[in-house]
């Protein structure tokens, strides 16, 4: 396979992706956005992957392409979206520079945090930042009795609590039901990742936890 068929392969890839799913904003360790922003932000991106999939098929210069991911990153108002959201459009807009191989940090950078900001930060410091941790919620892995913390990093009243979470320790890779209570606005994860978010309007305790028991079941190695 040629370079070209597979960069438009991961174009393709990326535009049939939920990019702004509930599941996609939890692995993130955030509370979704309102639907009409997601689905603004889905069709953005969508329209930018189109541009990019037709300039890769006219053999388009690098330049050609960054200008492309330039006008749709510019086309966004940074102070319609939170912080929080800012970051996700923004790892968005790097994984499709990767794709097509343009070098787009600066670009990224200046819009995240404004072009004073920009002469001062690295770019690991845009996209990860110091966390100030202000609870952290614990449980015992039921397994091996591993802590299982969540860093809860911004509180907001009014946040309910939307789903049963399935996590799965990185001790002993056993899986665990978590829930992690209302008025969370960001959270990061600590000894386990997120397998499954299961919808608190659809899945009573007991619901979740059957669903738990069969993930054991099917996923037990």
């Amino acid at each position: 396979m040629t370079n070209k068929q597979t960069t438009l392969n991961k174009l393709n890839a990326f535009i049939l992706r939920d990019k702004f799913s509930i599941s996609a904003w939890e692995e993130r360790g955030l509370n979704p956005s309102d639907s009409e922003i997601c689905d603004r932000l889905q069709s953005l991106f969508n329209d930018c992957v189109n541009n990019l999939i037709e300039a890769v098929n006219s053999d388009y210069k690098p330049r050609q392409l960054k200008s492309i991911l330039k006008k749709s990153l510019d086309s966004i108002d940074r102070s319609d979206y939170d912080t929080e959201e800012r970051e996700f459009i923004c790892d968005y807009f790097d994984k499709l520079s990767k794709i097509v191989s343009v070098d787009f940090k600066d670009n990224l950078n200046g819009w995240l945090y404004g072009k004073v900001l920009n002469t001062l930060f690295k770019l690991t410091s845009f996209f990860k930042g110091q966390d100030n941790i202000v609870e952290t919620l614990s449980q015992d892995c039921t397994q091996c009795g591993s802590k299982l913390e969540t860093f809860i990093i911004k509180k907001e009243e009014g946040i309910p609590d939307y789903s049963w979470n399935i996590i799965q320790c990185s001790n002993c890779n056993e899986f665990n039901l978590l829930s992690t209570g209302p008025n969370i606005k960001v959270k990061r994860f600590g000894n386990y990742k997120s397998i499954e978010q299961l919808p608190k309007a659809e899945y009573t305790e007991e619901q979740a936890n059957v669903r738990l028991e069969q993930i054991k079941f099917f996923r037990k190695k």
